[in-house]
């Protein structure tokens, strides 16, 4: 029988923040939710607003918010031992967070009860049922989640039993079986959660960690089995090893199973990529279905296959999470990888025969230059550049005859560089370079923070007079890697630069025997291909 649509219930505002490192601002979260919504999750869970003045205020804030399909949660915990639901202090502030949907975590383990709460079993029983009594009563959604169940249920599988049968007969809407420590594993998820659906007449849901590595396993096995609520985040967010991935769970259900999740699925991406940018953490680039090397091709035998027919080496179509799939040219690569990626480019030609014998002369390039310590995958600008230049007719804007870079710093390491053009000792590099532009011979000298700066400042110095565009070329990004580390210090550099003109961005490489070698073939890219795509004429 084909398992129902769960619903989505997203905790990347509260427990997503228990990941080290990860801190949403007020405005953050409102954010976040805001695109949790607009996607089609069901319940959003807001934070704990008895733990913090941030999420009480992001509860204030919320009200204001016209929020179209999800439900907003609070989250707290049961009432303590030996006191009322009105008296807990917890629980006041679930009511004053004035939500539509409140979530309690109770305790499953009878380890727990006893050495964690402190308390008795009989009394865990009784705060699990007062607590979601009181709060359904007042006319609130009660979803509980019962805290390390899979780990209680196998240390006392009828106790467990009981606090789950607590909750439901109290009034709660749902059930939550939690794995929270992740370490449970899919066929148990499954046996457990059949087990406990044939004896409570209630929904159940699944709240899985990661621990293990199985966060989507035990999701999917719990779907299957009979639960009806999913607990995650957006990118697998959460403490230690994280919560399941709402993103891969929404995919795979989607287009693996045929469950339905939400309506715009190739919003997916897009909202991943969002978050993980309000949340100012970098996306994972080989994340399942929406990472950008998802459905990158590199290996030779592939990227031929793939140039046939995509769908030879890729699960699904890329478009329908809102990624793309890409070719990636390495010394790995054969003549299909390159001409699929000249083709994308938009370099190919009419003539089979001339964009084979390019490709045949680019893939030597690429193989001899990656032996040497360059790296294409993540520089296209100078892949492209390769093509362009195998190309009959290129001609190259300009052409380095020599340069020549000193810097210079005093022994004692005194100076402040106040008022001497010198810097924590150290005098202004200086950079001398000639270059042939369009037949010309142009020198030019200039001095900057470095011998990098420096260089840059004199190829930019000769180059404008003649091509005026690259005024609006900046660099975004500089980054060093030394290649064969175990040579020490006669290993080999490579420089990755990313520039743009403000419309455009590009990435380029330079490799060489140190980094004033390298930074020039990277820079040198860097401003050669925005006048090879413009095809500037000089002035």
């Amino acid at each position: 029988m084909q398992p129902m649509r769960p619903l989505l219930y997203d905790t990347t505002l509260r427990d997503g923040t228990q990941r080290e490192g990860l801190s949403l601002s007020v405005e953050d979260k409102l954010k976040i939710a805001k695109r949790l919504d607009a996607f089609g999750v069901d319940y959003i869970e807001g934070g704990w607003p008895g733990s913090n003045p941030k999420d009480a205020a992001f509860f204030r804030r919320i009200r204001d918010v016209p929020l179209r399909h999800a439900r907003v949660a609070a989250f707290g915990s049961t009432r303590r031992a030996g006191t009322t639901c009105e008296a807990d202090a917890n629980v006041r502030a679930l009511l004053d967070a004035d939500t539509p949907v409140v979530t309690l975590v109770g305790k499953s383990s009878p380890w727990h009860v006893e050495r964690v709460l402190g308390t008795t079993r009989a009394e865990n029983l009784r705060m699990i049922a007062d607590t979601v009594a009181f709060l359904a009563a007042l006319g609130k959604e009660v979803v509980y989640d019962a805290e390390h169940f899979f780990d209680g249920w196998h240390a006392d599988a009828e106790y467990a039993r009981e606090t789950v049968r607590a909750a439901a007969e109290a009034g709660a809407s749902c059930v939550v079986l939690c794995d929270t420590n992740g370490g449970s594993l899919p066929r148990a998820v499954g046996e457990v959660v059949a087990a406990v659906r044939a004896r409570l007449d209630v929904p159940l849901g699944i709240h899985p960690h990661d621990d293990c590595g199985l966060a989507l396993a035990n999701a999917l096995a719990a779907v299957e089995a009979g639960c009806t609520h999913v607990q995650g985040t957006i990118n697998g967010y959460g403490e230690r090893c994280g919560n399941l991935d709402l993103v891969r769970l929404v995919a795979t259900l989607q287009l693996k199973m045929g469950i339905a999740c939400v309506p715009a699925i190739a919003a997916l991406r897009e909202l991943s990529h969002a978050v993980a940018a309000i949340a100012n953490l970098n996306p994972d680039p080989h994340a399942p279905y929406v990472g950008r090397s998802a459905f990158a091709h590199k290996g030779g035998l592939h990227a031929a296959a793939f140039a046939k027919d995509p769908m030879t080496y890729q699960h699904v179509d890329p478009a329908c999470v809102g990624n793309e799939a890409r070719v990636v040219v390495s010394e790995l690569a054969g003549r299909s990888s390159v001409r699929a990626r000249a083709a994308e480019l938009g370099l190919a030609s009419d003539d089979p025969s001339r964009d084979a014998s390019v490709a045949d002369a680019v893939l030597a390039q690429i193989k001899a230059f990656e032996h040497e310590g360059a790296q294409f995958e993540a520089a296209a600008g100078s892949f492209e550049l390769l093509v362009r230049r195998a190309t009959a007719g290129y001609a190259a804007p300009f052409e380095l005859v020599e340069y020549a870079t000193t810097s210079a710093r005093r022994g004692d390491g005194s100076g402040d560089g106040r008022g001497d053009g010198r810097v924590d000792g150290r005098s202004p590099a200086v950079a001398a370079v000639t270059l042939r532009v369009v037949g010309e011979v142009v020198r030019t000298c200039a001095t900057g923070d470095g011998p990098v700066h420096a260089l840059d400042r004199a190829v930019r110095a000769a180059l404008l007079p003649t091509y005026p565009a690259l005024a609006d070329v900046r660099l975004a990004d500089y980054k060093v890697r030394i290649v064969d580390e175990h040579l020490g210090t006669a290993a080999r550099t490579r420089v990755l630069v990313e520039s743009t003109d403000g419309d455009a961005w590009w990435s380029t490489v330079g490799w060489g025997a140190d980094v004033i070698e390298a930074s020039w073939h990277a820079l040198r890219d860097a401003l050669e291909l925005p006048l090879a795509r413009r095809a500037v004429r000089p002035t």
